[in-house]
């Protein structure tokens, strides 16, 4: 058939067949805990293979010294499939290896950050968020000051002002489980946060809450860190992220940065490298937790990278 210049004629691009794929696809992430024994990695691919998953990218850890397993799996498949029906179906394997475990999909994490007068640290973990490199949302930025209240309206997010005085401290904290209730907060994440958490805050956040400081600890402890580490004369400056437990900035580490520096740099250029090290050690912290690469063992950490 000749279409002549009268003849109508529209276009239609047939989706490839990678798109249909990902069309009829939902990403899932499985990670467990369990003592070390045969048929463990066994049972977690039969389990998958018989629902017709495919597994996307597996890593596991043997810890010999303390003889247990640790394993993430990230599969794809069927969309009709949900982390509870996982849970659920996984439930009789889980139990016959007495794992700890937990199936996720591909929603995002949602963070609330806290800040006090250094604003490095959130200004970086917007500027991944807005880039789509965080691995979660930043729905909320908390602070004892108003200081950075600017840098929040600026990125669209509410901000929420939480003074903190010895009196009100019980007060605030209340408060600030309200707020992480009332926005379905998954992670809380101390961006240079200079308050305390009390210990019951600290457990009622176990496990969903990082903390970053400078690695210093506890050589230089207390104000001007940086000026003791240049009358000590130090060659590395660091930063560490962790969890956020009862015993203060002791928790189970995520992730560590060290910058080699030398004795031409004073008090102010340390700090300045310091706060390069906890912007690149918090983001890097933040968006392993939120891609469920972090699992924790006892008073320390199993890390997927």
């Amino acid at each position: 058939m000749t279409l002549m210049a009268s003849d109508s004629f529209t276009s239609t691009t047939l989706p490839t067949p990678e798109a249909r794929t990902q069309e009829k696809t939902r990403k899932f992430v499985l990670t467990l805990s369990c003592v070390e024994r045969a048929g463990i990695v066994q049972a977690v691919t039969t389990f998958l293979f018989e629902r017709g998953f495919n597994i996307d990218e597996h890593q596991q850890f043997d810890d010999g010294l303390r003889q247990t397993l640790h394993l993430r799996t990230a599969f794809s498949g069927s969309p009709d499939y949900t982390p509870e029906r996982l849970n659920k179906e996984f439930s009789a394997i889980a139990d016959r290896f007495d794992m700890k475990f937990s199936f996720h999909d591909e929603t995002k994490q949602r963070i609330m950050v806290m800040v006090s007068k250094f604003g490095h640290c959130l200004n970086d973990l917007i500027f991944r968020w807005r880039g789509g490199s965080l691995g979660g949302d930043i729905v909320l930025v908390v602070s004892n000051h108003e200081t950075h209240r600017a840098m929040a309206d600026a990125a669209g997010l509410p901000f929420v002002y939480l003074p903190v005085t010895p009196n009100t401290k019980a007060d605030a904290e209340a408060r600030l489980l309200e707020l992480v209730d009332e926005h379905d907060v998954d992670l809380v994440v101390l961006a240079r946060y200079m308050q305390v958490l009390s210990d019951g805050l600290c457990r009622a956040l176990e496990g969903r809450a990082i903390n970053i400081h400078h690695s210093f600890l506890p050589g230089f402890k207390g104000a001007r860190p940086y000026h003791q580490a240049y009358d000590r004369g130090v060659k590395l400056v660091g930063a560490t992220a962790h969890y956020v437990t009862a015993d203060l900035d002791e928790g189970p580490i995520i992730e560590q940065e060290v910058i080699r520096v030398d004795h031409t740099y004073g008090p102010t250029t340390l700090s300045t490298v310091g706060r390069d090290a906890e912007a690149l050690a918090l983001s890097r912290a933040v968006r392993w937790h939120c891609e469920h690469r972090v699992l924790l063992d006892q008073t320390s950490t199993v890390v997927f990278r």
